[in-house]
């Protein structure tokens, strides 16, 4: 892309750490009609299916509880790109109820999609014992490991936390907006580059008879909103694949400059998920990560999450690579995963 085409796209969406330090102001406390609303919802529900994928947004009927929910989704996709939602009754509820809960409260925000070849819609983070130098490994396989910032497959991305490491695991965002604008204002050279096709590594996930790597830009500007797909683990593992496009030396140097961003502090927030919290992200304008940590399973630590990838109903319009029309095979095995948790 020619440097002059570049643009500063959605600054009232740039956000610094300063900006964000006090908790308060991205927490979505949830209050006593609110939990009064998710349980007569959850037992509405249940009388239909305990299976998630038998329950659609009507399936869970909220009122007050959804017009706050809508304005969550307008500060994702206009605002800051991320919240927290806290706090579902742990004692209360048990991991099949609260799945079912964070489903429902999904559905209020978008439309699922499938994460991985196991056509999964609702997934688990947690250590499922694979090795960061498994070729075919997702970042939600790993335990321990930090994971750089990087985005996921959708438009928005979720998190439910039901246990916590025993040390460590804290989740971070940084601002994608932020980071593109500075590129565009102190190196367009860079910014450049990842405004042009990036190879992807797919992970051994790909449909039958095609590539082990797909193309897709690192930023696109659609309509005046920014687009950022950005995984610098996969960009540069899909060089293990002859055929895979070369990573030239700038698009190497963007690649390196957009992750030293967004681990400068005052581009990035942590959030300590607590048991029964929710993170929703903007996965356009906003990369997660999270920190190393360390289980202890027979205490009965072992980090364990719930993951949705939504497709929002307040985008209609979004570039056709932000699409899961590329997925279809994914789609088309939609499953719920299941992994149990921890025995004590």
């Amino acid at each position: 892309m020619d440097t002059t085409e570049l643009h500063v796209l959605e600054p009232a969406a740039e956000w610094r750490s300063a900006d964000v330090a006090e908790p308060a102001a991205w927490t979505l406390r949830l209050d006593e009609e609110d939990l009064a609303e998710l349980d007569a919802a959850l037992a509405t529900a249940k009388k239909k299916s305990t299976d998630p994928l038998e329950l659609e947004r009507y399936d869970f009927p909220l009122d007050g509880l959804a017009t706050k929910l809508d304005g969550v989704v307008d500060v994702l996709l206009d605002g800051r790109g991320f919240a927290r939602i806290a706090t579902l009754d742990t004692e209360r509820y048990g991991d099949d109820d609260l799945a079912l809960l964070y489903w429902g409260i999904g559905l209020h925000l978008g439309e699922p999609w499938a994460q991985n070849k196991y056509g999964h819609v609702l997934g688990d983070v947690t250590d499922q014992g694979k090795t960061i130098d498994d070729p075919t490994v997702r970042g939600n396989e790993l335990g321990g490991v930090a994971l750089d910032y990087h985005t996921d497959g959708s438009d928005l991305v979720g998190l439910l936390c039901l246990r916590t490491a025993h040390t460590g695991g804290l989740s971070c965002v940084a601002n994608a907006v932020a980071i593109h604008n500075q590129l565009v204002r102190e190196s367009p050279d860079l910014a450049a580059a990842l405004y042009d096709p990036l190879p992807y590594d797919t992970r051994g996930e790909q449909a039958e008879g095609a590539q082990a790597f797909y193309s897709v830009p690192g930023f696109t500007e659609h309509n005046g909103r920014l687009f950022v797909r950005f995984i610098p683990q996969y960009i540069l593992a899909s060089q293990r694949h002859p055929d895979a496009p070369r990573l030239s030396a700038t698009a190497r140097e963007a690649i390196a400059a957009v992750s030293a961003l967004a681990n400068d502090p005052d581009f990035n927030v942590y959030m300590d998920l607590q048991p029964g919290e929710m993170q929703f992200i903007n996965n356009y304008h906003v990369l997660h990560g999270r920190t190393a940590y360390e289980d202890d399973v027979a205490l009965g630590h072992k980090r364990h999450l719930k993951r949705l990838w939504l497709a929002t109903h307040a985008l209609t319009d979004r570039p056709a690579h932000f699409t899961a029309l590329g997925r279809r095979h994914w789609e088309a095995r939609r499953s719920v995963s299941t992994l149990r948790p921890v025995e004590r």
